[in-house]
């Protein structure tokens, strides 16, 4: 599926460059925070075992419960559980609801312990703040909240392939396409994309020069996908189309990850805006596209034949 002037390299590679200093500030800041030492500050607890400190303290939890809010593995979470045990920083007692697994819960040297490491920690983060503006303190902190939630979504993303599409996905596109618009209603006969006459043949629509079309496959399946292709008779513009999501998949960032791929391959492709029609019973996708920075017009542009679709939208592609 070809570009209009630039290779897929060249997007890879500035990808490629900001993932590696990310990475680096990222071992960095892991390092000088001391999540590396054998120690948590000068408190008889490894980094692990305060971390479980904390989530205990805050609500009693079983080892699978503390595996999943620390991301780690439930022998390692069994570990720094025993080790908490046996300094007699917490006890354990049979689940009130299930006789089958254990609740572990601070015992009181236990929250004593825990309030002295909230006083450890919250010295060296003011110490750290205080380095900085309120201005700065507010920007790191938003760029900690997308950096924190994009580690989520990746790792709920964890077994989602995607790629281009093939010819052998046409099929399993069309039912995706036609399942999810049965479930919001969007049907044929209303004028929605349901209808085009070209939906069990997209891969062929989108393998015209400055078109793509990116599927989400999950062990073997199609569950969604997006596609860009020029709009016709404006030049310099394109459109976001087609990009449908069957319920397994939603939640997960894939359409916020897919639209970001889509318009990065538009900007490389050299359109200048990109364009979009949408419903108002879509309510989470145009808060999406508002998101990405579409901005809502007062009249279509050109003619696309989704005359149901009542919200249009643009964006200006400036460069990533």
């Amino acid at each position: 599926m070809a570009l209009l002037t630039t290779d897929l390299p060249e997007m890879m590679t500035q990808t490629a460059c900001s993932s590696s200093q990310l990475r680096q500030l990222s071992r960095s800041m892991v390092r000088h925070l001391g999540v590396l030492n054998s120690a948590c500050g000068d408190l008889p607890l490894s980094p692990v075992q305060a971390h479980a400190l904390f989530e205990i303290g805050r609500q009693p939890l079983t080892i699978k419960e503390l595996a999943y809010k620390l991301s780690i593995d439930k022998s390692n979470a069994s570990r720094a559980i025993s080790h908490l045990v046996e300094k007699k920083l917490a006890q354990s007692q049979i689940h009130p609801r299930d006789n089958r697994c254990l609740v572990v819960q601070l015992t009181p040297a236990g929250k004593k312990l825990l309030a002295k490491l909230d006083t450890q920690q919250n010295q060296l983060f003011q110490e750290i703040l205080a380095q900085l503006t309120q201005a700065q303190t507010q920007q790191i902190e938003q760029a900690l909240m997308l950096y924190n939630q994009a580690i989520n979504n990746a790792k709920h993303q964890s077994g989602c392939l995607i790629r281009q599409a093939r010819a052998q996905d046409d099929a399993a596109i069309a039912q995706v396409i036609r399942a999810v618009s049965a479930e919001y209603g969007l049907t044929a006969d209303k004028g929605y994309s349901v209808a085009d006459p070209t939906l069990d043949c997209l891969s062929q629509i989108y393998s015209q020069t400055g078109a793509n079309y990116w599927v989400i496959e999950v062990e073997g399946r199609v569950l969604g996908g997006a596609g860009i292709a020029p709009l016709a008779n404006n030049d310099g513009v394109c459109e976001l189309q087609k990009m449908y999501f069957m319920p397994e998949i939603r939640g997960k960032g894939l359409a916020k990850r897919v639209a970001l791929m889509a318009l990065d391959f538009a900007r490389e492709a050299g359109y200048q805006r990109c364009y979009l029609e949408t419903t108002a019973v879509l309510n989470e996708a145009i808060k999406l596209y508002e998101k990405l920075g579409f901005i809502h017009l007062s009249a279509p542009l050109g003619n696309t034949g989704h005359d149901a679709c009542e919200i249009p939208m643009l964006l200006n592609l400036k460069p990533a």
